[in-house]
């Protein structure tokens, strides 16, 4: 029997469709509220399985507020409005919830994220947890042979990957660098019904700037100057397997919109060429912070949210320690072998210095460190390895401190006076008299850096 759901949602329209899909797709759904105290009262009467709740309501309450009591009450919930302003994402993702809807809504998205939600509300549930790690992870264990270690934090990870892999949603790998997402993908993949087709790798920080639309898409023979033959995109090459984009928060904007697309339908323009249907599955991974990507206007809200069904976070190898010295010796046990030297193991001085290093560089800097001691080993026992002797915590990449460009200071120079102004945009006591600029030039400047109304603002 399917799961009943309540749609709070303010805007007619919006909430009426949303009900036609989900009525079609066979769910209960509850009466429609349109402020949070309605919601609480249908709540109580109602019963439902689960929330579909906008962020900006009737009323003085916010859907963010709802989402604290539906926590209390063990209720699952999806966020129906995405904002790109960092402290509205923020709120909303301390809430925790099961994911985000944009508007409009999509009939296959809508799906296809409930079912996520359901699967990881029934997840967090005590008896459906015994199940999943009985069955479920035991099933696939091939796929995982690559991944080292038997901490609860990588074990929680490789349940969501036995889940995740057998369906064709998108996956969000996030992570800093070295902590194994690319394997993790790989891994996905090998759990999945496309394991006997391609799995095509494309580090979107690799690829020159000129060439990444050609790259991804492909392009005809003649399609500009020196397209002397034609190319097969990575997209198409993945064509019934899956294609997985590293670093994808290095993807220029005007790249992040064609790539929006394919997501939506399915299908790849070559430059010079007629469009192609595609059947690909995406998995996506960065180390960057989308959240401050977005409110930075240099990732797409849209997009975000298209590869956010299903996010994966790997965590830090300072925070898996209970994994270090078996990650070690896997290493050790594989340098030996190549360098063809009989090295048994570490001195206990050895595995002391390992396990108290913060690992700013994770698993990566600790491969590293195991093949260089084994170099230099002279006899069985690795007695010392030369990890950094200075143990400061270890600083993600993601927020290390970086000089913000000329685009960057203008978006926050006109965002900090359009919050001065209450975003108040035109006329007296507005943004653009205090700029001293035209209202129509600063809204075509808030357009082009990706500025959007405030939280206060209402949709």
């Amino acid at each position: 029997m399917k799961s009943k759901l309540l749609i709070v949602e303010d805007q007619f329209i919006e909430a009426n469709n949303l009900k036609i899909i989900l009525k079609k797709a066979g769910y209960t759904v509850c009466t429609i509220a349109r402020s949070v105290p309605e919601a609480i009262q249908i709540v109580d009467q109602e019963k439902p399985d689960m929330v579909l709740l906008d962020i900006y309501l009737d009323g003085p309450e916010t859907g963010i507020d709802l989402a604290h009591l539906l926590n209390e009450r063990n209720i699952a919930f999806v966020f129906l409005s995405a904002n790109s302003n960092k402290q509205t994402l923020n709120a909303a993702k301390a809430t925790n919830p099961y994911g985000f809807l944009v508007k409009p809504f999509r009939e296959r998205d809508v799906l296809v994220m409930l079912d996520v939600a359901l699967y990881k509300h029934g997840q967090k549930q005590p008896i459906e947890n015994k199940n999943i790690e009985k069955g479920t992870r035991q099933e696939t264990d091939g796929a995982f042979i690559q991944i080292k270690g038997s901490g609860k934090k990588l074990m929680a990870i490789l349940d969501e990957v036995a889940v995740v892999g057998k369906s064709d949603v998108s996956v969000l790998i996030l992570g800093e660098s070295g902590t194994g997402k690319e394997l993790i993908a790989r891994a996905v993949h090998q759990v999945s019904n496309r394991q006997s087709k391609p799995l095509v790798v494309v580090n979107c920080a690799a690829l020159p700037a000129n060439l990444i639309e050609s790259e991804l898409f492909g392009h005809e023979k003649g399609a500009f100057t020196g397209a002397s033959e034609k190319r097969i995109g990575k997209f198409e090459q993945a064509d019934g397997g899956t294609v997985f984009l590293d670093e994808i928060g290095e993807l220029p904007l005007d790249l992040q919109v064609k790539f929006l697309r394919v997501l939506q339908e399915k299908e790849i323009e070559p430059i010079g060429g007629k469009k192609k249907a595609i059947n690909v599955r995406v998995i996506a991974a960065t180390n960057r912070n989308l959240v401050d990507e977005m409110a930075s206007g240099r990732f797409r809200m849209d997009l975000y949210y298209r590869l956010n069904v299903f996010p994966i976070t790997l965590p830090p190898l300072r925070e898996r320690k209970e994994d270090i010295i078996l990650l070690a010796e896997h290493f050790l046990k594989l340098f030996s072998a190549k360098e063809q030297k009989i090295i048994t193991g570490f001195s206990d001085q050895a595995l002391k210095a390992l396990v108290n290093y913060s690992w700013p560089g994770n698993i990566r800097e600790l491969e590293n460190i195991v093949e260089r001691s084994v170099l230099l080993a002279t006899g069985r026992l690795i007695t010392s390895v030369s990890v950094a002797a200075e143990n400061k915590p270890a600083i993600p990449d993601t927020y290390q401190a970086k000089i913000k460009t000329m685009t960057e200071n203008e978006r926050d120079h006109i965002i900090a006076a359009l919050e001065m102004c209450g975003w108040k945009i035109y006329g007296e006591g507005g943004a653009a008299e205090m700029l001293d600029m035209n209202g129509n030039t600063l809204h075509s400047r808030m357009k082009k850096l990706g500025i959007e109304k405030h939280i206060s603002s209402k949709k």
